[in-house]
Formats: C-alpha cells, structure tokens, sequence
C-alpha cells in the first residue's frame, strides 16, 4: 500500500506492507543505510530514530503505525555543518566499530533535547537501551556532556 511518510524534512511514498518495521523500509525501500539492524527485539538501539521527536527502536514499529515525521541519522547535522552531539562524538573518539554510534547519536540527541543539561544518572538511564559491543561508553558520556555545553553557548 502506498502511503506518504515525511523524512528527515522530506516527503517521500513508499509502497511496502503495512505490518513492514520502519528499519527495513528506510534501509530497502528508501536506501537510508545509516539506521542500523542490530537484534530486530528493540534490546540494542542500533535501528533508533526519531518520531516527532521521540526516540523510537524502528524495527519494532510497523510502517503503519508510524504517528509522525521520522528523522534518521541522515537528517542530523549536514557533512559541512555537523550537529553539535555529531561533533563532539569525533572530538571525543567514541566510535570504534562505529556500527551501534547511529543509534548512540539519536539517542543522545533525544535525551538532549528533553534535559538540556543531563546528570550522568540521566545519561546512563537515557542510554541504558544503547548496545556497544566496543564499551565506549565513557567516551559516550563524556560526549554527551560536551554537546549540552556546546548547545548550552550556541
């Protein structure tokens, strides 16, 4: 069935089943490579996007019942203007593997955006659903913290 979803600012249809996960229609569908497969049980925060906001695990939400604007990865930051969580991830070295940093990234970016200034028990219940297999998660933190300074002074 084909249905209109607004992405990362843009209109686009798509034609996949309505009981399709959002995950496999950004990656086959739409080629949005960015938003990761990682468990497909909503356990690792790989596949994280934002619904008006919020971040969501998109392999467990059919293409039916997305209720609002989906932005990915792709839609955070621009390769000549990074978002301010995208610079302080490179300035910090979080990535590793990298494979999990997209989810990492929109979660951040989520948490963020609801407390401005996150406590480190913030961060660690905001990213408790975020898997790194590379245990970066001190680098994570510490990231987090640069970007609500960064925003903090923009």
């Amino acid at each position: 069935m084909a249905r209109a979803l607004t992405i990362n600012g843009k209109t686009q249809t798509v034609n996949s089943p309505d009981n399709v996960p959002l995950l496999w229609v950004l990656r086959d569908e739409l080629n949005m490579t960015g938003t990761k497969f990682g468990c497909g049980v909503a356990s690792c925060g790989a596949c994280t996007v934002h619904i008006d906001g919020e971040a969501v695990r998109s392999c467990q939400i059919a293409v039916a019942d997305v209720w609002g604007d989906i932005t990915t990865i792709e839609g955070v930051g621009t390769p000549d203007n990074l978002a301010h969580i995208q610079a302080a991830w490179i300035d910090h070295q979080v990535a590793q593997c990298g494979y999990c940093q997209s989810g990492q990234i929109m979660q951040a970016a989520s948490l963020l955006a609801q407390i401005p200034t996150p406590t480190d028990q913030d961060i660690d219940d905001a990213m408790l659903g975020n898997l790194c297999r590379c245990g970066t998660y001190p680098r994570i933190r510490a990231a987090i913290k640069d970007a609500a300074a960064r925003i903090q002074e923009a």
